[in-house]
């Protein structure tokens, strides 16, 4: 079985407004709802848990509990770092969960179809993660001039949904708790286990809603 935990405890201070972007409404439906509802649509999923700020979680709550069909869920409480809202959210595991899918809530325009190549990833390989090829060239730089230029074909923009087999991604967490790590993504705890993780091509649609000039482009995408 499949469980996905979805960080949703971030400030939001590039969306501004004093709001969590997750809360905000996209094309008439909060963004983490639209979220919810898309993982709900994948049969395999059986749990969600959602971590958000500690004043935030009795109206995530209420909100959950007026939404229809969405999957069993939880609500708990993130930290200082998304690495640690996840970490809180690990403690929620149900007994049968076999595959943890780590997503952004702030990214509710995920197809099911990636969220299903991600299973099948992790399943087979032990970890998967979501990603496009880069559209521009990337120039690596040091001191404010340019060191080199990695070939674009080796380079991918990297999203989630992230998936993991279970005892990979509590064994990478623990292992980054005792030596003080902090990641960009689960993917990066994940690697210092010299474990290889899976690219599963995902498309350009997937965004992550952070600037309100997101929320313009994921509407225009909607309504396409």
């Amino acid at each position: 079985m499949v469980t996905a935990i979805f960080p949703a405890a971030g400030a939001s201070r590039r969306m501004g407004g004093g709001v969590n972007k997750n809360l905000l409404e996209l094309a008439g439906e909060p963004i983490l709802i639209r979220t919810l509802k898309t993982f709900s649509q994948v049969e395999r999923v059986n749990f969600l848990i959602v971590v958000v700020a500690a004043h935030e979680v009795e109206t995530v709550k209420q909100l959950l509990r007026g939404t229809n069909g969405l999957k069993s869920w939880r609500v708990t409480i993130g930290g200082s770092e998304r690495q640690f809202s996840i970490a809180n959210g690990l403690k929620l595991l149900p007994d049968d969960a076999q595959i943890i899918l780590v997503h952004d809530a702030a990214r509710p325009l995920i197809s099911v179809q990636t969220i299903d190549a991600v299973i099948d990833s992790a399943e087979k390989f032990g970890g998967a993660i979501a990603a496009v090829p880069v559209k521009d060239t990337i120039k690596v730089i040091k001191e404010g001039f340019v060191k080199n230029t990695p070939p674009r074909s080796e380079l991918v923009a990297v999203q989630t949904p992230q998936g993991f087999r279970r005892e990979i991604l509590l064994r990478a967490y623990e292992r980054a708790a005792d030596e003080n790590f902090l990641g960009t993504d689960d993917a990066s705890l994940v690697e210092r286990l010299n474990i290889r993780v899976k690219v599963v091509t995902s498309d350009y649609r997937n965004i992550k809603v952070t600037t309100p000039e997101d929320i313009i482009v994921a509407e225009n995408f909607l309504r396409a």
